[in-house]
């Protein structure tokens, strides 16, 4: 069968914020605890950059799981937010499928802690479900490289998209307007390059090469 390249579209795509939470942030050790945080505060405001309908949801945040982070929290402060308290997949609970229906979106963009079992779950459900998966890959994290590496091989076979490609010309809205911003706070080795070129051009000193 030839294979098709279906592209993440900002008009047909919904973002999913799944058990980002503070205590199950200390389990994801495939990450440094620096970048992970910071990816998972950028993956939620892609929500906002792209205007993208966006469900948070929580796994028994009472308990040692612990809360959402209330950055994540103060970004979408309109959105359902579905506290699960006892479902490990998300796709269980009747309110969160509710609340991802109700985005009336097909292509999903998500990201959770862990990969292996919040992300992956939700996932592979979501693609039985009929929807088009694009799992954010820098925003979910497990125990070790290992095991990360072994999930998203499971959710590949199942036809999920590890890659989140939502930025495709930087003539559009959002484009370059919107997203240097976004990489200034999130991709700080991209927004440093983008002020280094405006430090050249302002000052008239080009490096010549």
């Amino acid at each position: 069968m030839p294979f098709k390249y279906e592209r993440l579209d900002k008009e047909q795509a919904a973002l999913l914020v799944v058990d980002h939470q503070e205590g199950l942030f200390q389990l994801a050790r495939d990450h440094s605890a620096v970048n992970f945080k910071n990816n998972i505060l950028a993956h939620a405001a892609l929500g906002k950059v792209f205007d993208l309908p966006t469900v948070l949801t929580s796994s028994a945040e009472t308990r040692p799981n612990g809360p959402l982070p209330q950055e994540v929290i103060n970004m979408h402060p309109n959105a359902p937010f579905i506290k699960r308290n006892g479902e490990v997949n998300a796709w269980d609970n009747a309110h969160f499928r509710a609340a991802v229906l109700a985005t009336g979106k097909k292509q999903l963009m998500i990201a959770g802690i862990t990969t292996d079992v919040c992300t992956a779950f939700l996932a592979l459900s979501l693609v039985e479900a009929g929807f088009t998966v694009f799992v954010n890959a820098d925003a979910s994290g497990t125990f070790d490289a290992t095991t990360a590496e072994d999930a998203k091989d499971r959710m590949r076979a199942a036809g999920v998209q590890v890659a989140c490609e939502l930025m495709q010309d930087w003539r559009n809205t959002p484009g370059a307007k919107e997203m240097l911003p976004f990489f200034g706070a999130y991709l700080p080795e991209y927004g440093f390059l983008a002020r280094a070129h405006d430090a050249a051009v302002s000052s008239g000193t080009l490096s010549g090469l």
